[in-house]
């Protein structure tokens, strides 16, 4: 009999003691030398320090697994046995937050010139309730901010007053006008047609049976388009515009629930079949709600931050975890990379 057996071998923790050095060079100054494993200069008590590796682990189980930092201290210490507090994680993890800003920032630049944005927010506490946090995200990115107030002044300033892509998000009214182009999210307005239909006296009556067509004709037309001429395609596409302002650019409607779905629609007309005239717009903001899960779950298990500062760290490291899973780069060699000094000597004057 031959099998083959796929096993962990027991992990033995290292601790390793680094020793650096430094001189006086009387043409370049302090010269200091740097360990690959080196991730600070402190020493006495502060210059015992978690390694790279250990804390890239510790930091996945938070931001990629959505472990409580308690469950990850207790997780590597029956694992690997590796001994560190919440509270020591905490301050490791802000000093990483700081090392890891650029690329936090470099993730902003990308959302402000991207073809196309989706977006969503939900409530977050930063010591007290009253906070929101936004995701800003496409297939290749995932921006996570913690703002005080849910604005459009907050929008713009992350997005940019000059943003030219695609703004994918629901009907919330700071979104209005906010960017020249936008689509909002099918799925909502789906839902509201549906809530109409259970309200109507008749059910579904003709209009809004009309709409809720109107709306998943262009979801079918869309998903045709790579097999269709262009010619014909947007023949259809100017179809679809004739019927949707006879349905909805007219008087109000006498019915109630008609009348809501009406309103809703007409108001957003500008912005009702922009994701038929752009390829890599969808239909819906699923994208941006499925982004917003994990700190959904983030908010269930800490309810957010005690602090502003862990507010930033938080949306630092979430966003540039959430973006690595996204493009399948690797999390651990982002923070190996941000943690890791100079391996050249240092020359200071």
């Amino acid at each position: 009999m031959e099998q083959i057996i796929e096993e962990i071998p027991p992990v033995q923790l290292r601790v390793i003691r680094l020793t650096t050095f430094k001189g006086q060079c009387v043409h370049c100054g302090e010269v200091r030398s740097t360990h690959p494993l080196q991730v600070s200069k402190a020493v006495g008590a502060a210059g015992v320090q978690l390694g790279p590796n250990a804390l890239s682990i510790l930091l996945q189980l938070q931001y990629r697994w959505h472990l409580s930092k308690r469950k990850s201290c207790e997780l590597v210490k029956q694992l690997f046995g590796l001994s560190i507090t919440p509270g020591g994680l905490v301050s490791a993890t802000h000093r990483l937050a700081k090392q890891l800003d650029k690329n936090y920032q470099a993730l902003q630049e990308q959302a402000r010139s991207a073809a196309v944005v989706h977006s969503d927010e939900t409530g977050w506490y930063v010591g007290s309730p009253g906070y929101t946090l936004w995701v800003f995200t496409n297939q290749q990115l995932t921006f996570y901010r913690v703002v005080a107030a849910r604005t459009r002044a907050e929008l713009q300033h992350t997005l940019g007053k000059d943003f030219s892509g695609v703004l994918v998000s629901d009907c919330l009214s700071i979104y209005d006008e906010a960017t020249p182009i936008q689509h909002k999210c099918y799925s909502h307005h789906l839902k509201a047609i549906s809530k109409a239909i259970q309200q109507h006296p008749q059910g579904e009556s003709d209009f809004l049976r009309e709409v809720k067509m109107l709306l998943k004709t262009a979801m079918i037309i869309k998903k045709l388009k790579k097999e269709t001429e262009p010619e014909v395609y947007q023949q259809w596409c100017n179809n679809l515009e004739k019927r949707a302002d006879a349905l909805l650019l007219t008087e109000p409607r006498g019915q109630p629930q008609e009348e809501a779905v009406r309103h809703r629609l007409s108001k957003q007309r500008d912005h009702l079949f922009t994701f038929l005239y752009y390829d890599d717009v969808d239909a819906t903001n699923n994208l941006a709600e499925r982004q917003l899960r994990p700190a959904v779950m983030a908010r269930k298990i800490s309810c957010g931050n005690r602090t502003a500062r862990g507010a930033q760290t938080w949306e630092i490291i979430a966003s540039l975890a959430a973006t690595c899973a996204q493009t399948h780069q690797s999390l651990a060699d982002l923070i190996i990379e941000a943690l890791a000094l100079d391996p050249t000597p240092k020359l200071t004057r």
